[in-house]
């Protein structure tokens, strides 16, 4: 029987190679192994590298030792196609593909590409990044139309790169009521929403996201996302957590299937914090072979 909660199961895609961690390819694969094979590895969601990337990963992993990889597809469907060749040499699992969507190409002319290259990959799971323009809602629409999923990206390295909670709101509701499940990448450091001390970003957190999401499925307006998205008192979201039940949880979780994160360990610390995942499963206390 599984130790962690029903909302934090596969949450967490291991990103260690992205900013702001960086880490090493050499070192991110061991890494990788030991948070799936720990005491929380039902926490951990794939390896997310970017498609050029895998050029370097047949030194680091031997014919017994597959791995299970998410793929960054940002110049879009070309690189789905060279990542599939690639991949065919590797001990590796392609499950997912994250492809953007190119600002020259059209959006019809986008999905017909996608299809195209993800045709010798149909068991992968497609998320198309959605773009932060006009072009959300065609986007979405033709995700929807496509069977794909959505990516959101909800900060990076600059203050820019963060959506405001109106903005977050907004993609949040359009993708629900789309019926189109979402990840999200990139600026989710912590648990509740946060300012930054270091930089000043101000910065989402994941149960936020994952609140906000039960929410609009349950019917809530945009501005009641927004309130949700804002809230920065953990106790407040732990206990809200904590009344979705296993089986809110659930839809929830099928509707924000999982974000990229450059650290495994930071969001399992603050989550036992809050006591909404037993120290043990941290620890491995208990833990038999």
């Amino acid at each position: 029987m599984s130790r962690l909660p029903v909302f934090a199961r596969g949450l967490c895609d291991d990103a260690a190679v992205f900013p702001p961690g960086l880490a090493p390819l050499a070192d991110a694969v061991p890494a990788h192994r030991e948070h799936r094979a720990g005491s929380y590895g039902e926490l951990v969601g794939p390896l997310v590298l970017a498609a050029p990337a895998l050029a370097e990963l047949g030194t680091l992993i031997g014919d017994g030792d597959r791995l299970d990889l998410a793929v960054t597809a940002p110049a879009g469907p070309d690189q789905v196609t060279a990542a599939v060749e690639q991949a065919r040499a590797l001990p590796v699992d392609i499950v997912a593909f994250e492809v953007a969507v190119p600002a020259e190409m059209t959006v019809p002319d986008f999905v017909g590409a996608l299809g195209r290259a993800c045709a010798a990959a149909p068991g992968a799971t497609v998320y198309v990044e959605v773009p932060r323009d006009e072009r959300r809602p065609e986007v979405i629409a033709a995700i929807a139309a496509s069977g794909h999923k959505a990516k959101f990206r909800t900060g990076g390295v600059k203050a820019e790169l963060y959506p405001d909670e109106r903005e977050l709101a907004a993609a949040i509701a359009a993708v629900v009521e789309a019926n189109v499940p979402f990840k999200a990448t990139a600026g989710l450091h912590h648990a509740l929403r946060n300012t930054d001390p270091k930089t000043g970003f101000e910065q989402h957190g994941f149960l936020n996201l994952l609140l906000a999401t039960d929410a609009a499925l349950g019917g809530a307006g945009e501005a009641d996302l927004v309130g949700v998205l804002s809230e920065r008192d953990g106790d407040t979201v732990a206990a809200a957590v904590r009344g979705l039940g296993d089986e809110r949880a659930a839809a929830a979780r099928r509707a924000f299937v999982s974000f990229g994160t450059c650290s495994i360990t930071e969001p399992l610390d603050e989550l036992v914090e809050l006591a909404l995942v037993p120290e043990s499963v941290r620890s491995g206390e208990g833990v038999t072979a």
